[in-house]
């Protein structure tokens, strides 16, 4: 697997292709959000002693497929019952298609429809 570095950017970079999406930077970490609501959490920059690298997404359709990898956790502060789940990058991830796939189902699970059907055309 290529280096985390490289799948997170290739997350962020298609994140930021799909229409109406912005980044930000609340709490120090980088997130692409449509209008007001995160779709992607891409976590820091860089590791520290707290925070491994990892991303995470709404997944209600995928949510069990994603959670079968090998490290990954409902997301912290709640979100989990919502169907976010985190994913480390530290682990055999599948192929970053797959990861961009769920990346796109988050969108379209936090989207407002007429942004949804824009992607579809």
């Amino acid at each position: 697997m290529s280096d985390w570095h490289d799948v997170r950017e290739s997350l962020r970079t298609y994140a930021l292709s799909l229409p109406e999406a912005w980044e930000d930077h609340p709490w120090g970490e980088t997130v692409v959000k449509v209008g007001k609501k995160i779709f992607v959490f891409l976590g820091i920059d860089e590791p520290t002693e707290k925070w491994a690298p990892g991303f995470t997404v709404k997944l209600p359709e995928s949510g069990g497929h994603a959670l079968a990898v090998q490290g990954a956790a409902p997301a912290g502060y709640g979100l989990g019952k919502a169907g976010w789940v985190h994913l480390p990058f530290q682990t055999a991830l599948p192929e970053t298609e797959v990861l961009i796939d769920w990346v796109e189902e988050s969108y379209r699970t936090v989207a407002p429809k007429k942004l949804v059907a824009r992607l579809d055309e």
